[in-house]
């Protein structure tokens, strides 16, 4: 029996929260730990470092609205949670637990608090998620991915340590794929995604988009788009009329090294898709989710506008007649592709998961 001191990992269930989870997972073992995530059922799905037996389901719920009936059964399921992970913790006894955001951390979290154990936890958005917010003034240590978060906070900037978000080894070694712009005349590869679901607006917006473009671009264009099952004869229909080399999939379970491939990527701007553009160094058009309480992805997506290493639309500006002139005028300008894209890298950090796991042994008193 492995005898190795545990710590927990509390993540929800969406790309996200897992793969900064899985990226200080690998560390930790690196360094000689045990890990176990404690998630929902949503991440069984999830192929990569946590298999079946390292991962713990707990109950968790969100809480939406202002409806009592909805939000009495968040409250029930939470609770009934927090004491199936208190009682992980008496059997596990963990030396540590690190959440990642998503309402199925609370529950490990709260009972890491009533349990003793140390508690961290990493918010990879430009703005706390509201699970975080309400577990950070309860935990021993807060890091942020970005700078400057909670520096407004007097009671949490002194134990917050920025230190980026953690890249799993698909993501690491895609970085070290150099960005070669597409020549004047060649192949232009366009990825299109819309995050762990995917986003009905790509379908919406972007083979009308593709239609717009100059009929020598059709031949040019090598496009990659993510497309859910209901969206998929309508989008494929398009393309198949124009002649578009177009691949379509609901899921790629292997983005990083397309992210890597491609010239182009057009995307919503969850933290977890901001930070590997900014890792792996690639021009993006990032069209922010809006109606969020917090508007994160429109912070998130600043964060490589503001150095010019992606295009920021809002969702109300994305139209098919804007998209296709912003990727004609990338076309036409090679050389901009190739500045953005190390622009989006001088943003990124490859050193996150050992700054992270520096901070959970610390904190671990180890």
């Amino acid at each position: 029996m492995d005898t190795s001191p545990l710590i927990l990992l509390a993540a929800g269930g969406t790309g996200g929260h897992l793969f900064p989870a899985e990226a200080l997972g690998v560390e930790l073992i690196r360094r000689g730990f045990r890990v176990r995530l404690v998630t929902d059922a949503r991440a069984l799905r999830y192929s990569g470092l946590f298999s079946k037996d390292m991962i713990d389901v707990v109950a968790s719920e969100t809480a939406r609205g202002r409806n009592p009936l909805q939000l009495a059964h968040a409250g029930f399921t939470l609770a009934a949670g927090t004491l199936s992970a208190f009682n992980l913790m008496r059997r596990s006894r963990p030396i540590a637990v690190v959440g990642f955001g998503g309402y199925p951390t609370l529950p490990p979290l709260i009972a890491a608090r009533l349990a003793g154990v140390p508690g961290i936890i990493h918010d990879a958005n430009a703005v706390l998620g509201r699970a975080n917010r309400f577990l950070a003034r309860y935990v021993r240590a807060i890091a942020t991915s970005l700078p400057g978060v909670l520096d407004r906070d007097p009671a949490l900037a002194p134990k917050t340590t920025t230190v980026g978000t953690p890249m799993r080894p698909a993501i690491l070694a895609a970085a070290a794929v150099k960005y070669t712009p597409p020549e004047p005349n060649g192949p232009l590869r366009l990825l299109v995604v819309g995050g762990s679901q995917g986003a009905r607006i790509m379908a919406d917006i972007v083979p009308g988009a593709i239609e717009r473009l100059e009929p020598a671009l059709w031949s040019r264009l090598i496009l990659t788009q993510q497309v859910r099952e209901e969206d998929m004869t309508r989008v494929r229909a398009v393309y198949d009329k124009l002649k578009i080399n177009a691949e379509l999939a609901p899921f790629f379970t292997d983005l990083p090294a397309r992210l890597a491939s491609n010239h182009l990527i057009v995307s919503r701007s969850g933290a977890g898709t901001v930070a590997e553009l900014a890792a792996i160094g690639r021009p993006s058009i990032l069209v922010p989710l809006p109606g969020s309480i917090d508007q994160d992805q429109f912070a998130n997506a600043g964060v490589l506008a503001q150095v010019n290493g992606g295009l920021r639309i809002p969702q109300t500006e994305f139209t098919s007649d804007r998209l296709a002139a912003e990727i004609s005028a990338f076309a036409a300008e090679p050389a901009r592709l190739a500045a953005m894209a190390e622009a989006a890298r001088g943003a990124g950090r490859l050193d996150a998961a050992e700054r992270l796991a520096d901070l959970v042994v610390k904190v671990a008193g180890l």
